[in-house]
């Protein structure tokens, strides 16, 4: 659907598989044995994290509602009100699958009482005089609540209203005036909720292997860069990649390689002739007709990348072709109609790393302020010089380990454990409950636990860069204030913790291992108690699924 409304997201794709495939080929050097077929490229590069915006209370439960039919829980509460210079009129929340992630919509909700009475008053008439949702799509929502599931019938019918009617883009709007005005007073996303006919997806994002490759791939493709600008960005994002492609980042980009499999791999050898090669290849992939993306209406790629510097693999890094401006036809009361314009939907892409704990996350945003506050002094860095750009960004994240093992150590990040053969066959002789010593010695192996969700910050970012507004304070006269339970009361359902998923993850597995080296009587009274409750709230979260 959303490829044949904006043909650049397609092309966006075929970018992103190209530049995909050379990661696995310039890998398959490296790791003898390791390779993807299609299929496995196809799915792997496939996964998708998709955006909608909401106007209502009303219309936000029928949307949970919706995908509650797909398994789809909300997870973690965003709000966009309070971050400072980039904040949103919006609060929101990520529908996914506790159990299969791989494919998520952040879904946020415009909330109303950030705008002055009479603004408010405009914003509500306009909102309830649409119905996004059909009235069979009210019944079959209402169905799978009633019965815990549909058929396939009426499943298929679901999707049908969704591709049809709820998510499509219809290019018409209404009231140009009240979007003016909220254009105009710095309330875009607004204006983009409010008088739209439906809950159009304003991105998709697709997963990609190296994000400093794809995004030097478009910017060449969009006709931002010239081939010796591509060749040295493109060299430095494989010379990187060449640096950080130990075992533990292949098992966390190839979820379904299992840690024997990675292990069972011979040792190639990358040189700097096989960089130039590479280089020389993928510049010869992307001179092609197909991918001559500047002959496609644009408006160009971001400058900088959101979320943390590549040597620091933590969260997600966000980027993204900038909104695309379209034809809109505005309908009025009357009758009368208005050709416009708008500006809001764009091309993201995205990289997943490893969930941080609190204190992770905590360091995390220290050092984002800090590279916040350094971008600030020179706003125009990374388009004058984007090597340097990325060194000084870098380099306010220097207090964090740049590998799983350290980041492990240092408690910054949640692992999954799990005891060797050598382990197995040692039980006996094990005494240490120390989990690094047991990983030292090759009695347990590690990976870590891939993080899931997002990072309302550099959301914020990415929607600044594409409504051409950094930030919008509240026009209220008394600035409101939301939580959790706001949007689970809105909702009528409660929003999933996933520290609790990520830090449930890791307990259950330390557990195991414990057990499974007979070392639990050796486990002090209170790590094991701690363990233990971590363990059962994520155990039972499974229980509810399976039930």
């Amino acid at each position: 659907m959303f490829g044949t409304e904006v043909p650049l997201y397609d092309k966006s794709l075929l970018v992103n598989r190209l530049c995909n495939q050379v990661v696995v080929e310039f890998l398959s050097k490296k790791y003898q044995g390791f390779n993807l077929n299609d299929e496995q490229l196809d799915k792997t590069s496939g996964e998708r994290h998709g955006a909608i915006r909401i106007g209502t209370p009303e219309e936000y439960r029928r949307v949970a509602g919706f995908f509650a039919a797909f398994d789809m829980e909300p997870h973690n509460f965003y709000d966009m009100t309070s971050l400072g210079g980039k904040s949103q009129p919006i609060i929101a929340t990520a529908f996914r699958s506790r159990l299969n992630p791989e494919h998520r919509v952040f879904c946020s909700l415009l909330m109303i009482d950030s705008f002055t009475p009479d603004t408010r008053i405009r914003v509500e008439e306009r909102l309830s005089q649409r119905q996004v949702f059909s009235d069979r799509a009210r019944e079959l929502v209402a169905k799978n609540q009633e019965q815990g599931g549909l058929n396939e019938a009426d499943a298929e019918e679901l999707v049908r209203e969704g591709i049809s009617q709820i998510f499509k883009w219809t290019g018409r709007a209404h009231d140009y005036r009240l979007y003016n005005e909220l254009c105009d007073t710095g309330f875009k996303i607004a204006a983009d909720i409010a008088c739209f006919e439906s809950h159009h997806l304003n991105h998709l994002t697709p997963n990609t292997f190296c994000m400093n490759l794809y995004t030097a791939a478009m910017k060449f493709c969009l006709g931002e860069s010239d081939e010796d600008t591509f060749r040295h960005r493109a060299a430095n994002a494989l010379n990187w990649l060449n640096g950080v492609s130990d075992r533990d980042y292949m098992k966390l980009h190839f979820r379904h390689l299992t840690l024997e499999d990675i292990n069972a791999y011979g040792n190639g050898c990358i040189s700097a002739e096989d960089i130039s090669t590479f280089t020389d290849q993928i510049v010869e992939r992307l001179a092609v007709d197909a991918l001559r993306l500047s002959d496609l209406n644009h408006s160009g790629f971001k400058d900088f990348t959101e979320g943390p510097p590549a040597d620091t693999p933590i969260l997600l890094r966000q980027d993204s072709y900038k909104a695309l401006t379209e034809p809109v036809t505005f309908v009025e009361a009357d009758g009368s109609t208005t050709a416009a314009v708008h500006t809001a939907r764009f091309g993201e892409i995205e990289q997943r790393f490893y969930a941080t704990t609190p204190e992770g996350r905590k360091l995390y945003d220290e050092c984002l302020a800090n590279a916040e506050n350094v971008r600030a002094t020179n706003p125009d860095l990374a388009k004058q010089d984007f090597d340097a750009y990325q060194d000084s960004y870098a380099a306010s994240f220097a207090a964090f380990p740049k590998t799983l093992p350290e980041l492990l150590k240092k408690n910054m990040v949640y692992g999954r454990y799990s005891v060797t053969t050598a382990g197995k066959q040692q039980r006996q002789e094990v005494s240490t409950t120390d989990i690094d010593a047991l990983v030292e010695s090759g009695l347990v192996q590690y990976e870590g636990v891939r993080y899931e969700d997002f990072l309302p910050f550099s959301a914020a970012g990415i929607f600044a860069s594409n409504l051409g507004q950094y930030g919008t304070k509240s026009a209220a006269p008394e600035k409101p204030v939301y939580s959790k339970e706001t949007l689970e009361q809105i909702m009528g359902r409660k929003i999933v913790d996933p520290d609790e998923i990520y830090s449930g993850i890791e307990a259950d597995s330390l557990l195991q291992v414990y057990s499974d080296l007979n070392l639990l009587d050796k486990l002090e009274a209170s790590e094991q108690k701690k363990l233990e409750s971590r363990s059962a709230a994520y155990r039972s979260m499974l229980n509810e699924i399976s039930s």
